[in-house]
């Protein structure tokens, strides 16, 4: 199961125990996996600026989840020929989802915990809107070379009557660089292919003789060519459509038809570029201490970890290269959506941990002393573990527990209205990210 529960409760030694009696419950009954979700002690700043915050994170919250959602969907886009790789080109800093999530720790580099909780959250947004602009951005151009290459690939699809003849048509086809002689094309349905033969040459008059050769089929009929003189062309049309023989308006251009291949070959190839180069290359090439993952060279052991330090100072100058080839191994936006999902992702969960310290700090007080908790569900077990924290903390908030047990209960003055309120600090974290 995908989804999380991130909890607190008061960290005093009442709760504590409380905490041990939950983890043994939920162990033996086999109800959920839990870990410690661990925050960094940040500044609490004053009451009005976390009751402004709360709302203010919940926005962010909502909307970088959005973001990261757009991303992985975007991602099984792009990657169209290999959806089954998706889930595992999800990474957060290098590793799986669940993995980065129940090992959580405060990025201290990119958020400092000695400036205020509104900087803080300010970075993430400004973090997160940028991704979203950037997104737009390459997606709009990504689209734009896919929406063209359908436009393209569409013309060589459909019957004789519609489709593109580019790939078709050949020079010796046509009678070229005539005064008086034009060579038509016409789509004959296969019923009538007899009663063509018969008459394409007395349709008009000045049209030559033995003129006519099929040169291509599909399942309704035969695409073929005619030779005539160019002022009986029109009257030409107009019998030929009595006797439902469609002339193709087709008029052979050479360097038009060269054009129109380049564009689709050049489309699909900008195309494919943009999710993916050819690999083979560079993995044969990989140092022993390094492995490819996911595109990424990295050590094979914490000796060679530090690339910049004396260990890997050794390594020869060609493996200096190889490491750069492997690093453009994958298309521009492939690449571009991998390390900025991680980004949103990462920027997602400190927006969780935020908002669990700042709900912790306005419903259990000051001094600051919670513990958070990491829930994994069992899927056939979610409302049974509900229950079994209810109980657990009922204590946190005798009112809300009694509402929630019984939920024919009006009590005045507590607005639930759609938000989840549970006697505990609470909030999902859901990573079904391609549903």
């Amino acid at each position: 199961m995908s989804e999380f529960w991130l909890i607190s409760a008061p960290g005093d030694k009442t709760n504590l125990q409380a905490w041990e009696r939950m983890n043994t419950v939920t162990s033996k009954s086999n109800l959920s996996s839990n870990s410690k979700f661990h925050i960094p002690d940040l500044k609490v700043g004053t009451l009005d600026a976390l009751v402004g915050l709360s709302d203010e994170l919940g926005k962010l919250d909502s909307f970088a989840e959005s973001i990261i959602k757009k991303i992985a969907q975007y991602i099984g886009e792009v990657m169209e020929d290999s959806k089954d790789k998706v889930q595992e080109n999800l990474l957060a800093n290098g590793v799986d989802l669940i993995s980065y999530l129940t090992r959580f720790e405060w990025d201290m580099a990119k958020y400092p915990i000695k400036q205020p909780l509104k900087n803080i959250s300010e970075a993430l947004a400004k973090q997160v809107t940028q991704i979203e602009t950037d997104l737009k951005a390459r997606s709009a151009a990504y689209n734009n070379i896919k929406g063209n290459l359908q436009s393209l690939e569409k013309k060589t699809v459909g019957n004789l009557l519609t489709r593109t003849l580019a790939d078709i048509v050949h020079k010796e086809d046509f009678v070229l660089n005539s005064e008086y002689l034009i060579t038509l094309l016409v789509v004959v349905p296969k019923s009538s292919y007899v009663q063509w033969q018969k008459t394409y040459e007395s349709l008009s008059d000045m049209v030559v003789p033995r003129s006519t050769k099929m040169i291509a089929e599909d399942a309704e009929g035969g695409l073929f060519t005619v030779t005539l003189f160019r002022k009986v062309m029109d009257d030409f049309k107009a019998k030929a459509r009595e006797n439902r023989f469609m002339v193709r308006e087709f008029y052979f251009d050479e360097k038009e038809l060269k054009c129109e291949k380049e564009e689709l070959m050049k489309l699909a190839s900008d195309k494919k570029q943009q999710y993916v180069s050819s690999t083979s290359t560079f993995a044969t090439s990989v140092p022993n201490h390094l492995s490819l993952r996911n595109g990424f060279l990295v050590p094979t052991d914490s000796s060679h970890a530090d690339f910049s330090g004396s260990s890997y100072g050794a390594a020869s100058h060609s493996e200096g290269i190889t490491i750069r080839l492997c690093l453009f191994s994958q298309g521009p936006l492939l690449r571009w959506l991998k390390v900025n999902f991680s980004e949103a992702f990462v920027a997602w969960i400190h927006v969780k941990a935020l908002r669990v310290f700042v709900e912790s700090v306005l419903r259990y007080g000051l001094p600051v002393n919670f513990q958070a908790m990491l829930l994994q569900p069992n899927r056939k077990s979610v409302k049974r573990l509900r229950d079994v924290l209810n109980v657990v903390f009922k204590h946190l908030d005798e009112v809300a527990a009694a509402s929630i047990m019984d939920p024919g209960m009006d009590i005045p003055g507590l607005q639930l209205s759609n938000q989840e309120y549970y006697p505990y600090v609470y909030f999902k974290i859901d990573l079904s990210l391609l549903d």
